[in-house]
C-alpha cells in the first residue's frame, strides 16, 4: 500500500531553482529583421585573418569560463547599411568554454558561425551601440558582431 506523503516545501523550492537553471540561459538566434534592426552597420566581406587571445574568468582550476576573444580582419566587398569609408574593417566576437567544476551557470553561449580565413560572410555589426549582448563598454568606436548570430557565411 502506498502512503500519501507530504513533500517538504524546501525540496520544492530547491527543485524549482534546479529546473530554472536549465531553462534559462541560451539566447535564441535573432531573425534577419532583428539583426538588421540592432546592427548599425551591415557589410559583406572576405575574412583575411582571424586573431585571438584567451582569458580566464573565475578562480583558476575551480570555476569560470575560458574566453577566446577574437578579431576578424574583413576586406569589405559591399556595405549594406551604415557608412564605412575603409576597405578593411576589424570585427570583434568571442567564444567560451566552461572550465569549472560541475555544470556551467546559466548564461550566454558562444557566437554562432565563427568565420574562417578566406571565407566570405555577411557581418551584422554594432558600433557605439547595443550589440545584442550588452551596451556596456561598446562606446570605443570598435565594431562588435551582433550577438549571437551576426555572422552569416555566404556560399559562393
Amino acid at each position: 500500500m502506498i502512503k500519501n506523503k507530504r513533500i517538504p516545501k524546501s525540496f520544492l523550492i530547491l527543485l524549482s531553482l534546479f529546473h530554472f537553471n536549465f531553462t534559462w540561459g541560451a539566447k535564441a538566434p535573432s531573425s534577419k529583421q532583428q539583426l538588421e534592426t540592432i546592427a548599425t552597420h551591415i557589410v559583406v566581406g572576405k575574412v583575411q585573418a582571424v586573431y585571438s587571445y584567451k582569458e580566464r574568468e573565475g578562480i583558476r582550476l575551480v570555476s569560470g569560463y575560458e574566453y577566446d576573444q577574437k578579431v576578424a580582419e574583413v576586406k569589405i566587398e559591399k556595405v549594406e547599411k551604415g557608412k564605412i569609408s575603409e576597405s578593411l574593417v576589424y570585427v570583434r566576437y568571442w567564444s567560451r568554454k566552461w572550465k569549472g567544476i560541475g555544470l556551467p551557470p546559466p548564461g550566454g553561449q558562444s557566437y554562432e558561425n565563427q568565420p574562417k580565413k578566406d571565407q566570405t560572410c555577411r557581418f551584422y555589426l554594432s558600433r557605439n551601440a547595443y550589440d545584442g549582448w550588452s551596451q556596456e563598454g561598446n562606446n570605443d568606436g570598435g565594431y562588435n558582431v551582433v550577438y549571437v548570430n551576426g555572422i552569416q557565411p555566404i556560399d559562393k
